[in-house]
């Protein structure tokens, strides 16, 4: 079902993710299959989990969640910008920049996303470029850009 159930974090803590896995420990298997079998984890589960671990600032282990959730549908843009937000705080920043500029292509009026891709952006050194994606996040957010 699903193989991060008995994770740990570094400092020895209980994975975040744990209890939304245990919710599901008594699940039946699919009715099609085998007796016994195990259920196969849903979307929506794995998006539970990948909240859990990003809220518990596990963002590796997030965006390990998210990238296969964006793969299997990568329409929906929530779990496109939590990825981002991962990549972005886990400090992989050519990831981040890349689900950012797909975000933006899909809807070009999500102010946090050019936040975001600015302030990636600046973090890898590229401030003029940032700029221009921070001008624009404050413009759609009737905000001040120097904020």
């Amino acid at each position: 079902m699903n193989e991060d159930f008995n994770d740990y974090l570094p400092n020895g803590e209980i994975a975040p993710d744990r209890w939304v896995s245990a919710t599901h420990l008594f699940d039946q298997g699919d009715p099609g299959s085998a007796a016994g079998a195990p259920r196969e984890e849903s979307d929506f589960e794995r998006w539970e989990r990948a909240q859990a671990r990003f809220e518990a600032k596990d963002f590796i282990g997030a965006a390990r969640l998210l990238a296969a959730i964006v793969a299997a549908s990568p329409q929906p843009s929530a779990p496109r910008l939590l990825l981002a937000r991962a990549y972005y705080h886990s400090a992989q920043l050519r990831s981040a920049e890349e689900q950012l500029r797909e975000l933006i292509d899909r809807n070009p009026v999500e102010h946090y996303a050019h936040l975001l891709l600015g302030r990636t952006l600046e973090r890898q050194g590229r401030q003029e470029e940032a700029a221009r994606w921070l001008r624009m996040a404050a413009a759609f957010s009737g905000g001040n850009a120097a904020a």
